[in-house]
């Protein structure tokens, strides 16, 4: 029921905006528990390494700042688990708005179910791919060429199928530093690849948006023992981070928006 009316409140942001195309960042972060909630688990934890926690889902959309969905999981989930199944969940709700709409998440995403779920949908994606031994076998072929873009860059493209893929791909590899690391991209947007690397870069806003979100809006501090509880608590915190969106948009100049 929360989650519906999150979606609801998002329609309105997403219609006072007026835009035609939009990016849906999808990302995961860590809350740490003190206590003994349900649901808690050990897993990924980069400040408190064996600490219990929560794995929480996030969805935003980049233009508008504003959340679509997410929702609290045990902390031992991996960061794709249930991916597939959101995105599906939020193009039901944004079918009617006539959108489009470029998914850009980072490698923890990089899975063929959500590549093919995202094109079975007439979506875009920019997704973060992992540096496979294959994959980096292929783009130290002396016969491949990078090109050097506008700042620097050097960058180029190939189409690939992947062991675990069952259709090829177009990729993109960056190369950056005087030691040269190699960074992975995957792709149906038809964009150049310095326009890819840029537009990837963005997704930043969105670890900047759960910040918000953890630390202004209290997510970081689930506090209750029962786990649907705090779900129930997540989704009424983001209710009021969007509220709080839709109440600057009617209310407040323009550029004092954000």
């Amino acid at each position: 029921m929360l989650r519906e009316i999150n979606f609801k409140v998002f329609r309105k942001l997403l219609r006072r905006s007026k835009l035609k195309s939009i990016t849906i960042d999808i990302d995961s972060s860590v809350v740490n528990v003190e206590g003994h909630q349900e649901g808690t688990a050990k897993g990924y934890n980069p400040q408190k390494p064996g600490n219990p926690c929560y794995n929480i889902q996030f969805a935003f959309c980049d233009e508008i700042k504003a959340y679509l969905t997410g929702y609290v999981r045990s902390g031992d989930t991996y960061t794709a688990n249930g991916s597939a199944g959101m995105i599906k969940e939020i193009m039901a709700h944004l079918k009617e708005e006539g959108l489009e709409v470029t998914f850009r998440v980072d490698s923890g995403y990089f899975d063929e179910d959500i590549l093919e779920t995202i094109e079975s949908l007439g979506c875009r994606y920019v997704i973060k791919g992992k540096g496979y031994p294959t994959v980096v076998a292929q783009v130290t072929d002396p016969n491949i060429v990078f090109v050097t873009g506008e700042e620097g860059r050097e960058t180029a493209e190939l189409v690939t199928t992947l062991n675990i893929w069952k259709k090829d791909r177009a990729q993109l590899s960056f190369l950056e530093g005087e030691e040269y690391e190699y960074f992975f991209f995957v792709t149906n947007t038809g964009r150049s690849s310095e326009e890819v690397v840029d537009f990837y870069q963005k997704r930043g806003n969105c670890e900047n948006y759960i910040k918000e979100a953890k630390y202004d809006m209290a997510v970081g501090h689930l506090l209750l023992k029962s786990f649907w509880s705090n779900e129930a608590i997540f989704q009424l915190m983001m209710l009021a981070y969007n509220l709080f969106l839709l109440f600057k948009i009617d209310f407040l100049r323009t550029t004092e928006y954000r």
